[in-house]
């Protein structure tokens, strides 16, 4: 959405560089695009022939190359050929300040105060802390001010920055860095996913082993256990049968089932006999 609202920005002076056939009538234009509200991004007005025609210009050759900075640059380049350089208005310079917040954005180490006051030469902690707010409510930036601590919390930077000449490899380089580094975490986890399944193989196989094992020691415990109940569980009386049928116990088995009791029947009966 912020590319969209800066190229429809971008759009009339696109128009307008078609008249602009004087290298004056062109580096007006330059000034008019750096300082007008909404523009952020100037590729499109550099690759114009008309604004081309100005790096021959003797007179007006560093308009040209202000619009290079602000199309890429940032205000430690604009510092660096001050001295060559057309002097900015006091829009131009907020404008240059707001675009030099993007690149150190993307670091967290240009984050605190202390080094955002030192990168673009703002007096105050309440003029940086301005500045930021104006680069949020503007869509370039998502941050959040942390005056305690000095320090500013950036979550996402809108891509409004032009790409330099040349820098297309160099961000080839850097892609296919990160894509391999992708590609190793991802063989790492790969990796790491085959341990966890053989592990969780391994237990549920040891403890199946357990199972069956335990299984079996019920099992045989379970059959002594009836061995021994199928011998226990004899009766007295069914044991004197036994006994009687060998031969063994048969007085006192009818002296148990004699009238009168256990002995009284068994003695009686030997007196009868005696008798």
């Amino acid at each position: 959405m912020e590319q969209t609202r800066a190229l429809n920005a971008l759009e009339p002076f696109l128009a307008l560089s078609k008249s602009a056939t004087s290298p004056r009538a062109a580096a007006d234009l330059i000034t008019q695009a750096t300082s007008a509200p909404n523009t952020y991004v100037f590729a499109e007005l550099l690759q114009t022939p008309n604004i081309q025609k100005l790096k021959d210009s003797s007179e007006y050759a560093s308009h040209y190359t202000l619009l290079e900075i602000f199309a890429w640059g940032t205000w430690e380049d604009y510092k660096l050929q001050q001295s060559s350089l057309p002097k900015l208005s006091a829009q131009q310079h907020q404008k240059l300040l707001l675009l030099s917040l993007l690149p150190l954005s993307h670091s967290h180490e240009t984050l605190t105060y202390t080094s955002l006051l030192a990168a673009l030469d703002l007096p105050t902690t309440r003029s940086l802390e301005e500045l930021i707010t104006s680069a949020i409510y503007a869509g370039l930036l998502t941050a959040t001010l942390d005056p305690a601590h000095s320090l500013v919390a950036v979550t996402s930077v809108a891509p409004l920055r032009d790409l330099a000449p040349g820098s297309l490899p160099a961000m080839q380089a850097a892609l296919a860095s990160w894509s391999n580094r992708c590609d190793a975490a991802l063989l790492d986890l790969e990796a790491r996913v085959a341990e966890v399944r053989k592990a969780a193989i391994d237990r549920e196989k040891t403890r199946r082993k357990k199972e069956r094992v335990q299984e079996v020691a019920m099992m045989s415990m379970e059959e002594k256990g009836g061995q021994k109940r199928s011998v226990s569980g004899l009766g007295d009386e069914d044991i004197m049968d036994i006994d009687q049928e060998s031969g063994s116990g048969r007085t006192f088995r009818g002296a148990k089932r004699g009238p009168g009791g256990s002995f009284g029947g068994t003695f009686s009966g030997l007196g009868r006999r005696l008798n």
